[in-house]
């Protein structure tokens, strides 16, 4: 596996695409404490300066984590791909109703009372580091080349991986 670290809006394309397609998210909060606390959550949309964002209860104990202590750590990964990202943070609630009704969306009526729900909530991830681990192929070709590395005794080319080195935003 190739090390390419990617800066700027390589970065932050290269972030969006794997959070996108992988959609769910361990997102850790309490990262101070052992063990922190973990829970799944479906990424909404990485925006151009690439931040994260969620939508959330403010009830919820990640919340409440957050409001405590800012650091977040995102661990998005799908094995098939063999795709994976994490993503250490600074996590920002909004209740902002403009920001509420642009990720909202018919699919989470089932967590809230629509985008009036008194507990709704946005949460931006505002990324500090970043590391991706990707292979074009997915893990069958990987494996195909995997086997013929081995019989060959060349090492194949299995992907990349590296830093995504995205520009402080707000």
């Amino acid at each position: 596996m190739s090390k390419e670290n990617l800066f700027n809006e390589e970065a932050i394309a290269k972030l969006k695409e794997l959070a996108e397609d992988i959609d769910f998210v361990m997102m850790g909060t309490k990262l101070s404490s052992l063990p922190p606390h973990l829970i799944p959550m479906s990424t909404k949309d990485v925006d151009g300066d690439g931040c994260v964002w969620f939508l959330s209860s403010s009830e919820s104990e990640h919340n409440q984590n957050i409001n405590k202590d800012h650091n977040v750590q995102l661990i998005y990964s799908k094995p098939d791909n063999m795709s994976f990202l994490t993503v250490f943070g600074q996590a920002v609630i909004y209740r902002d109703k403009s920001v509420l009704e642009r990720y909202y969306k018919s699919a989470d009526d089932a967590w809230f009372d629509g985008v009036d729900d008194p507990n709704l909530t946005a949460i931006k991830v505002i990324p500090k580091e970043a590391q991706y681990w990707d292979t074009e192929n997915g893990k069958f070709i990987s494996l195909l080349k995997m086997g013929m590395g081995a019989i060959t005794g060349d090492e194949p080319d299995l992907g990349e991986h590296g830093d995504l080195n995205i520009p402080l935003s707000n």
